[in-house]
């Protein structure tokens, strides 16, 4: 008698954001039985990522390569030569390995996208990697006082309250592979990371937003622990929900998940010296919205505060989980 044994497939869920954060997140989920692709903002325009960009003609590598870094399963002295920074020489003090890698393979393969695939194989990425568009795109904010900044690197520097922030080009195509991603996902993950140039970027990419909207993946939303200077000034978990309502026009999320962990006072001291804060959890309001909220203790703090990467992505592997289980 032949046992059939059911083969039980990963559940695809498409990761969306950028910056230290979305990295951090990423180092717990690769370790749990999902299929991950993670789209990844293409709006950077300073440091090592901006010269590149501006010199070479090329999307902006910094935010892809801490994602390659964050989901390879290679060597971590690999990983390691892949975040080494220069800080000597000519033209190439201030660049990153990563970042001029990416650069030569983006060049060798004549596609930045193709240049990715290949250095993900080099670096045995458990996953995907993606950039929201195939191009570099411009990032601009109008303030309320109704001024503009352009650029992402510039419009925290502003220190104003953002209104909106908008693409240049208006109409960027989304990278068809990212929208095709979105419509087969079983779940879309949304943060954590900069709330206006980090994730923002990637929800006003037309095609991507409609892709989410039209999605029927649970979709979650990992809100920041720490408000940003000139970003999210004393803005409360239900606020950062609004700008993105406001922006998409759409109701997103099922679910939100949130820290609701004490944070030291003298770690919150430190963060007060920059003009940061904790983020106000105001559950009453965010439930209010029709969103559900998953609460815990989920931040450690080192040098500065990060999530608990394995905690948080238990949350998000159980909700995942259980919202396959329902649509069987």
């Amino acid at each position: 008698m032949h046992i059939v044994q059911k083969v039980v497939r990963r559940p695809k869920i498409v990761v969306i954001g950028g910056g230290t954060g979305l990295s951090v997140m990423l180092r717990g989920l690769k370790e749990k039985p999902l299929d991950i692709t993670a789209i990844v903002t293409v709006a950077d325009d300073g440091g090592s990522s901006g010269i590149l960009r501006n010199e070479l003609h090329i999307p902006p590598p910094g935010d892809i390569r801490n994602v390659l870094s964050a989901l390879a399963d290679a060597e971590p002295l690999l990983a390691e030569v892949l975040q080494y920074r220069f800080t000597n020489g000519t033209g190439l003090a201030g660049h990153t390995l990563g970042n001029l890698m990416l650069a030569a393979m983006t060049d060798i393969s004549g596609d930045f996208v193709t240049g990715i695939r290949q250095l993900s194989q080099v670096l045995a990425v458990r996953g995907k990697v993606l950039p929201a568009a195939n191009r570099a795109i411009v990032l601009k904010a109008e303030m309320s006082d109704g001024s503009i900044v352009t650029g992402e690197s510039m419009i925290p520097k502003a220190n104003g309250s953002i209104k909106r922030v908008f693409l240049e080009p208006q109409d960027v195509e989304a990278l068809p592979e990212a929208v095709e991603a979105l419509e087969q996902a079983d779940a879309i993950l949304i943060g954590p990371g900069s709330l206006y140039t980090s994730i923002m970027p990637n929800l006003i990419v037309p095609k991507l937003a409609q892709a989410i909207v039209e999605s029927d993946a649970v979709k979650l939303f990992v809100c920041n622990v720490m408000t940003q200077p000139g970003e999210t000034d004393n803005y409360s978990v239900s606020d950062h929900l609004d700008a993105i309502y406001d922006h998409i026009g759409h109701h997103l999320f099922d679910y939100v998940i949130v820290n609701n962990g004490e944070i030291p006072p003298h770690v919150e001291s430190k963060y007060a010296e920059i003009g940061a804060k904790a983020v106000q959890l105001d559950i009453d309001e965010v439930t209010k919205r029709g969103y559900q909220v998953i609460a815990d203790q989920l931040v450690l703090f080192r040098t500065f505060l990060r999530h608990d990467a394995e905690r948080l992505s238990h949350h998000i592997y159980k909700l995942v989980e259980n919202w396959m289980l329902r649509k069987r």
